[in-house]
């Protein structure tokens, strides 16, 4: 296994290994579990077009693309609701 040198701001390696700490692991072991279960964008829009096509099978739905536009902004702004943003 090879290491790698992260540039980061140091309140952001505070909380990093803060987060890891707390669940038990070292800073090292918490970014390679995190770098395990993150998707890449490819993987998500993989995964996206996959539920959609089992959504379609499943039941017939198949948005246009104007409707998942608006799906997507409505999604954003109840996240935006949500998270105060």
């Amino acid at each position: 296994m090879s290491d790698a040198n992260v540039r980061i701001p140091e309140e952001a390696k505070d909380r990093l290994a803060a987060i890891a700490a707390a669940e038990g692991l070292s800073l090292r072991a918490y970014l390679a579990r995190l770098a395990e279960t993150m998707l890449t964008p490819a993987e998500r829009t993989e995964r996206a077009e996959k539920a959609l096509a089992a959504l379609k099978k499943w039941n017939g739905y198949a948005p246009t693309a104007a409707q998942q536009q608006d799906l997507d902004s409505e999604l954003d702004r109840r996240l935006a609701q949500v998270t105060g943003r």
